[in-house]
C-alpha cells in the first residue's frame, strides 16, 4: 500500500532514504534501485492518475506541487528526472489517449512503479525537430511493422514499456503515430547506458527497431495523431519536470543562505559582503520568477487555455535560472563548492541538461518568435530525449 501525497511536505518524510549514497551512485552512473522502491512507496507516482486505476486523481497544478516537493527533498536529480519521466512518458498519454484495454492493462503497473516507462521520440539526426522523425511503421494486416533508431531516450536501459513515436504517413507533423511496445518484443534492442555529464543516475540510451511487429490494438490514439499527442504531453512534461527543478532551486537557495550566515571571512559572515548578498538576492528573484511562470502556466494549461508561448517561455526561464543559481552556489561555497563531497558542483552538471532536453532553449525561442508572427515556422514541434 502506497502513501497518499497530500501536501508539499509529505515527501519530506522520505528524505533519508532518497538521499542515501548520492555521491557514490552519481559517480558510478547507476540507477538507484533501492531509492526507486522508496519512490514507489511514497505514492508520488499515483498523484495525477484516475482513482479507478489506482491513482490519486489530482489536477495538474497539484501534481506540480507534489513534484516540487520531490525536488526540494531529494538531492538525487537523476532519480527525480526518471520519476518525472515515469509519470509523463507513457502514463499520462495512456490516460488521455489510450483505449480502455491499454489503460486497464498498464496504468495500474505504471502507477505502482512495477513497470518503468520511456517514450522514444529523439533520433540520431532529429532531436528538437520532432516533425522530422524518420522511424517508420507500415501496416501489415492486423499489425504494424516498425523500423528505425531512437537516441538519447531517458529510462531506456531500464524501461519495461516504451511509447514509440513513428512515421505512418507523409512527411510533416500529421504523418506521426504512437505505439506501445514492451521491452521483450522481438526486434526491439536497447543500447547500453550512455555516460553523461549530469543526471547520471537517470539512465539514457538508444533504442533500435528492426522489424518490430506490433498489433494495431497497441496504437495509442488514431493513426496520424502522434503530433497532437506529443504537443499535449510536451506541455505537461515541461511543467512537471521543471516543477522538480523549482524544488531543487529552492533547496539550493536555503542552503546558500545558511552558508552565507555561518561562514566567516575577514571577521564577519560572508553574507555581510554585498558581492555575496546580491548573488543570494538574485537567486531569490530567480526562484520566485520560476515559481510564477510555472504555476501561472500550469493554471492556463489546466483551464484548457492556449499556453504555447507560456510553456516555451517557462521552460527557458526556469532552466536558465537553474544554471545561473547553480553556478552562483559554487561561488558562494568557494573551494568546498568545487568539491564533489558537498554536492554543489553536481548541481551545475545536472542543471545544464535542462537547457537541452524537452526542446533546446534555442528552439524554444524560435517557437516564441514564430508564434508572435516573426521569422519561419521552425521550432513549432519540439522534443528532445
Amino acid at each position: 500500500m502506497t502513501a497518499t501525497i497530500d501536501t508539499f511536505d509529505t515527501v519530506a518524510a522520505w528524505a533519508e532514504d532518497l538521499n542515501r549514497d548520492n555521491a557514490t551512485l552519481d559517480d558510478r552512473g547507476e540507477f538507484p534501485w533501492e531509492k526507486w522502491k522508496t519512490i514507489q512507496h511514497s505514492g508520488i507516482l499515483a498523484v495525477p492518475f484516475e482513482r479507478r486505476y489506482g491513482g490519486e486523481g489530482r489536477p495538474l497544478t497539484e501534481t506540480m506541487r507534489a513534484l516540487e516537493g520531490l525536488g526540494y527533498t531529494s538531492r538525487d536529480a537523476g532519480l527525480n528526472f526518471s520519476t518525472s519521466t515515469q509519470i509523463v512518458s507513457v502514463g499520462l498519454v495512456l490516460q488521455a489517449f489510450g483505449n480502455e484495454e491499454l489503460r486497464t492493462t498498464y496504468l495500474p503497473k505504471i502507477i505502482s512503479g512495477e513497470l518503468i516507462t520511456a517514450h522514444a521520440i529523439t533520433e540520431p539526426t532529429n532531436g528538437s525537430d520532432a516533425t522530422g522523425i524518420t522511424t517508420t511503421a507500415r501496416r501489415d494486416g492486423d499489425d504494424y511493422v516498425l523500423d528505425g533508431e531512437k537516441m538519447f531516450i531517458t529510462n531506456a536501459p531500464i524501461a519495461d514499456l516504451f511509447l514509440l513515436y513513428v512515421r505512418t504517413g507523409s512527411p510533416g507533423p500529421f504523418g506521426l503515430s504512437c505505439f506501445l511496445v514492451e521491452r521483450d518484443t522481438p526486434g526491439l534492442r536497447i543500447g547500453e547506458p550512455l555516460d553523461k555529464m549530469g543526471l547520471r543516475t537517470s539512465p539514457l540510451g538508444a533504442v533500435t527497431l528492426d522489424g518490430v511487429r506490433v498489433p494495431a490494438s497497441r496504437r495509442v490514439g488514431q493513426e496520424g495523431a502522434g503530433f497532437l499527442i506529443l504537443d499535449h504531453i510536451m506541455k505537461r512534461e515541461i511543467l512537471l519536470s521543471f516543477s522538480i527543478t523549482l524544488g531543487e532551486m529552492t533547496h539550493r537557495l536555503e542552503r546558500c543562505v545558511r552558508q552565507a550566515r555561518t561562514r566567516t571571512q575577514f571577521g564577519q559572515p560572508i553574507g555581510a559582503y554585498q558581492a555575496v548578498s546580491h548573488k543570494i538576492a538574485d537567486m531569490k528573484i530567480a526562484v520566485e520568477t520560476a515559481r510564477k511562470w510555472l504555476y501561472d502556466t500550469g493554471a492556463k494549461v489546466e483551464a484548457g487555455e492556449d499556453a504555447s508561448i507560456d510553456v516555451a517561455a517557462t521552460k527557458t526561464v526556469v532552466s536558465e535560472a537553474n544554471v545561473r543559481t547553480a553556478l552562483d552556489a559554487v561561488q558562494i561555497f568557494g573551494g568546498s563548492g568545487y568539491l564533489t563531497a558537498t554536492g554543489v558542483e553536481a548541481d551545475v552538471r545536472n542543471a545544464v541538461g535542462g537547457t537541452i532536453y524537452s526542446g533546446t532553449n534555442e528552439v524554444q525561442r524560435n517557437r516564441i518568435a514564430s508564434l508572435l508572427g516573426l521569422g519561419s515556422s521552425a521550432g513549432q514541434g519540439v522534443r528532445h530525449g
